[in-house]
């Protein structure tokens, strides 16, 4: 009898367990970076306080790498809803919520204690919400430093850049600050950047300094020099079918998580940066070169007046981030 009562325990717990595994719900998380990579291990800080917070009612399943597609298809999917969620930059959100041109605009930034007031206030919660019209909403911003361009020699000013090839994304803000700083502007998919560096298809790349470690650049290009045009976030964000199928609980515990992981991600952020200098240097013989910023910043102004041109929401939007640096 009593290994008959233990049976049916047992499979009544086992069937209750199927039950609870049947309702849960997984949303499918797509980015393009590599799983060592920062922001692989916030997503995965953010999957595992939510999945705990809903009891495994809610949980993420992240796949790195663009296994899902590049960083614009899998917006693309998120937006006609076939895919749940996904992180891509400002610079390429910008093709689908015009509002996060604000980000990309060079020198917009005065220090990274100005950046992060802005993606953590009221100003950053105004470009989420705003972009949410157009299909994808925003749950956090994950810093990844300042860009900065890597070569195949030093970049002192802008006349360093006369003529080459730089590799930018598809983004007509990073387009256009290319052209103003002298260079040639070629759109190539991340996933093909080392070989086009490797073989000369394009003279350099612009990005944060984990671009050299993570992605293995520092070994085909060995100048990076540090003139620092912007700070651009990445955004995690989840498709309006999505969201508006989660519980009032589950949306707060994913927004909770989100946040939270935003805010330990700041805070891993500067120590990965400076480590991907150091291991530039030291194991990729990478050589780090200061820049008097000035010239790049004077050469880039045009596009203030282009941006904001017809454009009196996004001029309100820049005079209240340069606002929030006092």
């Amino acid at each position: 009898m009593t290994t008959a009562k233990t049976l049916a325990a047992t499979t009544a717990l086992f069937m209750l367990a199927m039950a609870a595994s049947a309702d849960a719900k997984t949303l499918r998380l797509s980015h393009n970076n590599p799983e060592d990579h920062p922001v692989h291990v916030s997503m995965q800080k953010m999957a595992d306080e939510v999945e705990a917070a809903t009891d495994g009612a809610l949980k993420i399943r992240i796949y790195p790498n663009g296994q899902l597609g590049s960083q614009r298809e899998s917006t693309e999917q998120v937006q006609n809803c076939s895919l749940d969620m996904a992180k891509s930059n400002t610079s390429e959100l910008e093709a689908f919520a015009p509002v996060y041109a604000a980000f990309n605009l060079p020198y917009m930034f005065q220090s990274e204690e100005h950046f992060d007031k802005v993606i953590t206030g009221e100003i950053g919660q105004s470009i989420l919400d705003k972009a949410a019209e157009s299909g994808i909403r925003g749950l956090a911003y994950y810093t990844e430093g300042a860009r900065s361009f890597y070569t195949n020699k030093p970049i002192l000013s802008p006349a360093d850049l006369e003529g080459m090839k730089i590799r930018v994304q598809p983004s007509p803000s990073a387009v256009r600050m290319v052209e103003l700083l002298g260079a040639n502007p070629t759109p190539i998919g991340w996933g093909e950047l080392y070989s086009a560096l490797q073989q000369g298809v394009v003279d350099g790349a612009e990005n944060n300094p984990t671009a050299l470690t993570t992605a293995r650049h520092g070994e085909v290009s060995k100048h990076f020099s540090l003139d620092e045009h912007t700070m651009i976030p990445s955004v995690v964000f989840i498709s309006t079918c999505a969201w508006d199928g989660l519980s009032e609980e589950e949306k707060i515990a994913l927004s909770t998580a989100a946040r939270n992981s935003m805010n330990f991600h700041s805070a891993e952020w500067k120590k990965a940066s400076d480590a991907a200098i150091a291991e530039a240097q030291s194991e990729m013989g990478v050589e780090v070169h200061q820049v008097n910023k000035t010239p790049f910043i004077e050469a880039v102004q045009p596009m203030y007046d282009e941006a904001t041109e017809g454009n009196p929401e996004l001029a309100k939007l820049i005079d209240q981030i340069r606002a929030a640096a006092q």
